[in-house]
């Protein structure tokens, strides 16, 4: 099938992966990329570039005219900083990208949410795409005193109700791809390779937990639910969680890092010591106007802790997708990447 595809943020993780598997069957794609980016990783592919911002509504449609399928993957994706910078790029971009569809008479777009618009907090409830929308995230002074990790979930929530809002009113068919954490090649500031660079410096103790299970997704298995959404032309308003069909352990998704970088995994330390010095770290940054974010957020050492799992059965479903890959076989192609590329 030949059809003209645009992509935003096609430079980046996911971004990546899609432009690869995209081309591989066959499909026109044209990356949307701001002047000056880093296209290391999409580099080499037959691939037609339009540069832009999607905070800059006249260079969307302009860049659009031509396409019959838009997926919009760019975002702020980060858990420092203001947040102002959240809300234009995840809320106010993608309502400019769906405007641009419109403008010029495109129907069929696919988004990338994200999971965190369930909630993130310590459940053993296995949630689905049924589940009440409740991103924010309760911490400890949250309301005298927030956590940037919120900017990033509040604002992909709200972009996600006002693009499905949106959609419905101008009859655009809307699937909105709600990943959970997805870690692989190309993978460059992921939780996951900044635990093992710390290891490899010397870090003996850090935050965990052998309790709680913790929600993957392997970046080619993701990508092949983006184009299954993309051959099968879902019609009207659909989100979709896309993850692992069995959900892991955190302290074992850590184990199998840990074994193929070749490292000793640290000891794990408890929730009670750790958070806080997340705590005062954040604060502190927070007071100095730090730009760059502490080593430990309340954000950060949640996650360590936290239960999170949500349900595959809808994606298989309503897509026919299933990840292809073991835990083992993406975590072992995840480090050997990290390696090639010098991350290691």
């Amino acid at each position: 099938m030949k059809r003209n595809v645009l992509i935003t943020g096609a430079n980046g993780f996911i971004g990546s992966h899609l432009v690869s598997l995209f081309t591989r069957h066959g499909v026109a794609v044209t990356c949307f990329v701001r002047r000056g980016s880093d296209l290391s990783d999409i580099q080499g592919y037959a691939v037609e570039y339009k540069y832009g911002d999607i905070g800059n509504r006249a260079s969307l449609i302009e860049a659009l005219q031509g396409h019959d399928f838009v997926i919009h993957n760019a975002g702020y994706v980060k858990d420092w900083g203001e947040y102002q910078s959240f809300y234009q790029t995840n809320v106010e971009g993608a309502l400019n990208v769906l405007e641009a569809c419109v403008a010029n008479g495109i129907k069929d777009v696919i988004m990338t949410g994200t999971n965190a618009v369930y909630g993130e907090e310590p459940s053993f409830k296995v949630k689905d795409e049924a589940s009440p929308y409740q991103a924010h995230y309760p911490y400890f002074l949250d309301r005298i005193f927030p956590c940037c990790l919120n900017h990033y979930r509040d604002t992909k929530c709200l972009a996600a109700e006002r693009a499905m809002d949106f959609a419905r009113r101008e009859a655009i068919n809307l699937t909105v791809l709600d990943p959970v954490w997805v870690y692989g090649e190309n993978g460059r500031h992921t939780v996951f390779l900044e635990y093992i660079r710390s290891v490899e410096q010397g870090v003996a103790v850090a935050p965990g937990s052998r309790k709680n299970k913790f929600h993957v997704i392997y970046a080619p298995d993701l990508a092949e639910a983006y184009y299954l959404a993309f051959i099968r032309r879902l019609r009207g308003v659909q989100h979709l969680i896309i993850a692992d069909t069995d959900c892991a352990g955190m302290d074992h998704i850590f184990s199998l890092f840990c074994r193929y970088a070749g490292v000793k995994k640290p000891l794990l330390l408890p929730k009670w010591l750790v958070y806080p010095a997340g705590f005062l770290m954040e604060l502190v940054y927070t007071l100095l106007k730090m730009k760059a974010p502490p080593l430990l957020t309340r954000g950060r050492v949640n996650m360590f802790y936290d239960n999170i799992e949500y349900a595959t059965h809808k994606a298989e479903e309503v897509l026919g997708f299933r990840a292809r890959y073991s835990l083992d076989e993406g975590i072992r192609n995840t480090v050997k990447w990290y390696r090639q590329a010098g991350g290691l």
